[in-house]
Protein backbone atom coordinates (compact mmCIF):
# COMPACT_ATOMS: atom_id res chain seq x y z
CA UNK A 1 0.00 0.00 0.00
CA UNK A 2 1.60 3.32 -1.02
CA UNK A 3 2.07 5.89 1.71
CA UNK A 4 1.59 9.46 0.47
CA UNK A 5 3.20 11.83 2.96
CA UNK A 6 3.21 15.57 2.52
CA UNK A 7 6.34 17.51 3.39
CA UNK A 8 5.08 20.11 5.85
CA UNK A 9 3.89 17.71 8.54
CA UNK A 10 6.22 17.61 11.51
CA UNK A 11 8.54 14.71 12.36
CA UNK A 12 8.21 12.79 9.10
CA UNK A 13 10.85 10.19 8.31
CA UNK A 14 13.40 11.61 5.87
CA UNK A 15 14.27 9.57 2.79
CA UNK A 16 18.01 9.87 2.27
CA UNK A 17 19.62 7.36 -0.08
CA UNK A 18 23.38 7.20 0.64
CA UNK A 19 25.28 9.71 -1.48
CA UNK A 20 22.12 11.33 -2.89
CA UNK A 21 21.75 15.03 -3.65
CA UNK A 22 18.90 16.61 -1.69
CA UNK A 23 16.56 19.53 -2.25
CA UNK A 24 15.31 21.17 0.95
CA UNK A 25 12.99 24.07 1.68
CA UNK A 26 12.59 25.43 5.19
CA UNK A 27 10.71 28.49 6.40
CA UNK A 28 10.30 30.98 9.22
CA UNK A 29 7.94 30.14 12.05
CA UNK A 30 4.29 31.05 11.34
CA UNK A 31 5.13 32.14 7.80
CA UNK A 32 2.04 30.47 6.31
CA UNK A 33 -1.41 31.52 7.57
CA UNK A 34 -3.07 28.65 9.41
CA UNK A 35 -6.14 28.68 7.15
CA UNK A 36 -3.96 28.31 4.05
CA UNK A 37 -1.99 25.50 5.64
CA UNK A 38 -5.21 23.70 6.57
CA UNK A 39 -6.43 24.03 2.98
CA UNK A 40 -3.31 22.39 1.56
CA UNK A 41 -3.36 19.71 4.27
CA UNK A 42 -6.97 18.88 3.44
CA UNK A 43 -6.08 18.54 -0.24
CA UNK A 44 -3.13 16.32 0.66
CA UNK A 45 -5.41 14.13 2.77
CA UNK A 46 -7.89 13.71 -0.08
CA UNK A 47 -5.08 12.69 -2.42
CA UNK A 48 -3.65 10.33 0.17
CA UNK A 49 -6.99 8.58 0.59
CA UNK A 50 -7.46 8.27 -3.17
CA UNK A 51 -3.99 6.83 -3.68
CA UNK A 52 -4.40 4.34 -0.83
CA UNK A 53 -6.55 2.16 -3.10
CA UNK A 54 -3.98 2.15 -5.92
CA UNK A 55 -1.68 -0.86 -6.47
CA UNK A 56 1.81 -0.55 -5.00
CA UNK A 57 3.74 -0.32 -8.27
CA UNK A 58 5.89 2.08 -10.30
CA UNK A 59 2.90 3.79 -11.89
CA UNK A 60 1.47 4.64 -8.48
CA UNK A 61 4.88 5.78 -7.27
CA UNK A 62 4.97 8.22 -10.20
CA UNK A 63 1.50 9.51 -9.30
CA UNK A 64 2.65 10.05 -5.72
CA UNK A 65 5.73 11.88 -6.96
CA UNK A 66 3.75 14.17 -9.29
CA UNK A 67 1.23 15.05 -6.58
CA UNK A 68 4.05 15.62 -4.09
CA UNK A 69 5.71 18.11 -6.44
CA UNK A 70 2.42 19.79 -7.37
CA UNK A 71 1.47 20.36 -3.75
CA UNK A 72 4.97 21.61 -2.98
CA UNK A 73 4.52 24.17 -5.77
CA UNK A 74 1.26 25.34 -4.23
CA UNK A 75 2.85 25.53 -0.76
CA UNK A 76 5.84 27.45 -2.13
CA UNK A 77 3.59 29.89 -3.99
CA UNK A 78 1.80 30.66 -0.71
CA UNK A 79 5.16 31.50 0.85
CA UNK A 80 6.11 33.76 -2.08
CA UNK A 81 2.80 35.61 -1.91
CA UNK A 82 2.50 35.81 1.89
CA UNK A 83 1.43 39.30 2.92
CA UNK A 84 1.46 38.44 6.60
CA UNK A 85 3.85 36.62 8.88
CA UNK A 86 7.53 37.27 9.59
CA UNK A 87 9.84 38.45 6.81
CA UNK A 88 13.02 38.46 8.88
CA UNK A 89 15.19 37.12 6.07
CA UNK A 90 14.64 40.36 4.15
CA UNK A 91 17.16 41.92 6.57
CA UNK A 92 20.59 41.96 4.96
CA UNK A 93 22.31 41.02 8.22
CA UNK A 94 19.92 38.13 8.90
CA UNK A 95 20.19 36.77 5.35
CA UNK A 96 23.97 37.03 5.57
CA UNK A 97 24.02 34.84 8.69
CA UNK A 98 22.06 32.13 6.86
CA UNK A 99 24.32 32.46 3.83
CA UNK A 100 27.49 32.28 5.97
CA UNK A 101 26.21 29.21 7.82
CA UNK A 102 25.53 27.33 4.58
CA UNK A 103 28.99 28.12 3.29
CA UNK A 104 30.52 27.13 6.63
CA UNK A 105 28.93 23.68 6.30
CA UNK A 106 30.21 23.37 2.74
CA UNK A 107 33.04 20.79 2.54
CA UNK A 108 32.51 20.00 6.23
CA UNK A 109 29.21 18.11 6.23
CA UNK A 110 27.75 18.99 2.82
CA UNK A 111 28.71 19.62 -0.78
CA UNK A 112 26.77 22.84 -1.34
CA UNK A 113 25.21 23.06 -4.79
CA UNK A 114 22.58 25.81 -4.96
CA UNK A 115 20.53 28.01 -2.66
CA UNK A 116 18.19 30.97 -2.60
CA UNK A 117 17.28 32.92 0.53
CA UNK A 118 13.86 34.57 0.28
CA UNK A 119 12.21 36.84 2.84
CA UNK A 120 10.48 34.01 4.72
CA UNK A 121 11.98 30.76 3.43
CA UNK A 122 15.13 29.15 2.04
CA UNK A 123 15.67 26.72 -0.83
CA UNK A 124 18.92 24.74 -0.75
CA UNK A 125 20.39 21.88 -2.77
CA UNK A 126 23.30 19.89 -1.35
CA UNK A 127 24.84 16.44 -1.11
CA UNK A 128 25.62 15.21 2.43
CA UNK A 129 29.25 14.16 2.77
CA UNK A 130 30.58 10.90 4.17
CA UNK A 131 31.62 11.10 7.82
CA UNK A 132 34.67 8.90 8.35
CA UNK A 133 34.21 9.06 12.13
CA UNK A 134 30.80 7.38 12.02
CA UNK A 135 31.21 5.39 8.80
CA UNK A 136 28.05 6.86 7.26
CA UNK A 137 26.80 9.95 5.48
CA UNK A 138 25.81 12.98 7.52
CA UNK A 139 22.06 12.84 8.04
CA UNK A 140 19.58 15.51 7.00
CA UNK A 141 18.45 15.84 10.60
CA UNK A 142 21.95 16.43 11.99
CA UNK A 143 22.85 18.91 9.24
CA UNK A 144 19.65 20.92 9.64
CA UNK A 145 19.76 20.82 13.43
CA UNK A 146 23.22 22.36 13.34
CA UNK A 147 22.36 24.93 10.68
CA UNK A 148 18.94 25.96 11.98
CA UNK A 149 20.01 26.00 15.62
CA UNK A 150 23.05 28.19 14.98
CA UNK A 151 21.27 30.62 12.65
CA UNK A 152 18.24 30.91 14.93
CA UNK A 153 20.45 32.10 17.80
CA UNK A 154 22.46 34.49 15.64
CA UNK A 155 19.45 35.92 13.81
CA UNK A 156 17.43 36.38 16.99
CA UNK A 157 20.35 38.34 18.44
CA UNK A 158 20.42 40.59 15.38
CA UNK A 159 16.67 41.14 15.56
CA UNK A 160 16.65 41.66 19.32
CA UNK A 161 14.05 38.95 19.84
CA UNK A 162 13.66 35.60 21.58
CA UNK A 163 11.73 32.48 20.77
CA UNK A 164 11.31 30.14 17.85
CA UNK A 165 12.81 31.37 14.58
CA UNK A 166 12.40 28.50 12.10
CA UNK A 167 9.34 26.34 11.60
CA UNK A 168 10.22 22.85 12.81
CA UNK A 169 9.29 20.92 9.69
CA UNK A 170 10.75 21.28 6.22
CA UNK A 171 10.28 19.87 2.74
CA UNK A 172 13.04 17.51 1.68
CA UNK A 173 13.31 15.54 -1.54
CA UNK A 174 16.13 13.43 -2.91
CA UNK A 175 17.05 14.19 -6.51
CA UNK A 176 16.41 11.23 -8.79
CA UNK A 177 18.65 12.03 -11.76
CA UNK A 178 20.71 14.70 -13.50
CA UNK A 179 17.75 16.05 -15.48
CA UNK A 180 15.77 16.58 -12.29
CA UNK A 181 18.78 18.21 -10.63
CA UNK A 182 19.03 20.73 -13.44
CA UNK A 183 15.30 21.50 -13.19
CA UNK A 184 15.59 22.00 -9.44
CA UNK A 185 18.63 24.27 -9.78
CA UNK A 186 16.71 26.44 -12.21
CA UNK A 187 13.66 26.44 -9.94
CA UNK A 188 15.76 27.60 -6.99
CA UNK A 189 17.68 30.39 -8.70
CA UNK A 190 14.56 31.63 -10.52
CA UNK A 191 12.46 31.89 -7.35
CA UNK A 192 13.02 35.67 -6.91
CA UNK A 193 12.20 36.22 -10.59
CA UNK A 194 9.03 34.13 -10.33
CA UNK A 195 8.04 36.12 -7.23
CA UNK A 196 8.44 39.38 -9.20
CA UNK A 197 11.26 40.70 -7.04
CA UNK A 198 13.92 41.01 -9.77
CA UNK A 199 14.07 40.77 -13.54
CA UNK A 200 17.07 38.42 -13.71
CA UNK A 201 18.19 35.76 -11.24
CA UNK A 202 21.66 37.24 -10.82
CA UNK A 203 20.15 40.52 -9.57
CA UNK A 204 19.15 38.77 -6.33
CA UNK A 205 21.84 39.08 -3.65
CA UNK A 206 21.04 35.79 -1.93
CA UNK A 207 21.20 33.33 -4.81
CA UNK A 208 24.08 30.90 -5.27
CA UNK A 209 24.89 28.05 -7.64
CA UNK A 210 28.40 26.67 -7.78
CA UNK A 211 28.02 25.90 -11.49
CA UNK A 212 27.17 29.51 -12.48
Amino acid sequence: MPKFKIYYERNLPHIQPPGATLFLTYRLVNSIPSEMLQMVRAEAQRISEALASEPDNQETAEKVYREHIRLFGKWDAILDEAGTGPQWLSSTHVAQEVCDSLHFLNKRSIDLDTYCIMSNHVHVVFRPLFDNDTGSYYSISSIMKSHKGFTARKCNDILGRKGQFWQHESFDHFVRDQAELERIRRYVIMNPVKAGLVGEFDQWSWTYCKYL
